[in-house]
């Protein structure tokens, strides 16, 4: 269980965000057509999991602007805009707004999400929100950058998100046993 804040009050989520280096939890969520997308099928493609409460507070809808501008434009990367926001409002907020790199996912029909990452606020007037915060996965499902925003009327760290994008470096280690026969 994390500990962040609500305009200075203390809120509990439901677990904790899976550490650098972890594979990152699959889950699946429901996109504006109503089409259901997992992380594991975007294996091979670098993912930004931009995650808040809802994209009726300006915080919320600032940080998907933000991915949408600078992130979506890498090579290779997929950003998610996570919430328990219906689909309906997602794609409305997107096509309002022209967010056209970025892809809208509904976390409301399944508990998976909030399950392997913990981000599910269980007390607190957003109770059974989102919390907000920031992971990036890598091409081969492991997480490289984490951030679990700790007052959840703050914008996450753009630039440490983004820079884990062009930064990281996956080592792989390759043990050659000689067989015998």
């Amino acid at each position: 269980m994390a500990k962040i804040t609500f305009k200075g009050n203390e809120v509990n989520t439901n677990g904790s965000l899976p550490a650098v280096g972890a594979e990152a939890p699959d889950f699946k969520g429901v996109k504006s057509d109503l089409s259901e997308l997992h992380l594991k099928d975007l294996k091979g493609k670098k993912v930004v999991i931009n995650v808040f409460p809802s994209l009726d507070t300006a915080v919320c809808a600032a940080s998907v602007r933000r991915f949408n501008k600078e992130a979506a434009s890498l090579p290779n990367t997929v950003v998610l805009a996570v919430s328990k926001d219906l689909p309906f409002a997602q794609g409305r907020f997107c096509t309002t707004e022209g967010i056209d790199k970025v892809i809208p996912l509904s976390a409301f029909r399944c508990s998976c999400f909030e399950n392997g990452y913990g981000m599910l606020m269980v007390d607190g007037p957003l109770k059974g929100l989102l919390a907000r915060g920031v992971i990036v996965v890598d091409e081969a499902g492991k997480v490289v950058y984490e951030e679990l925003v700790s007052e959840i009327t703050n914008e996450p760290n753009y630039e440490a998100a983004i820079a884990s994008l062009k930064n990281y470096k996956v080592d792989y280690c390759f043990s050659l046993v000689k067989v015998k026969g």
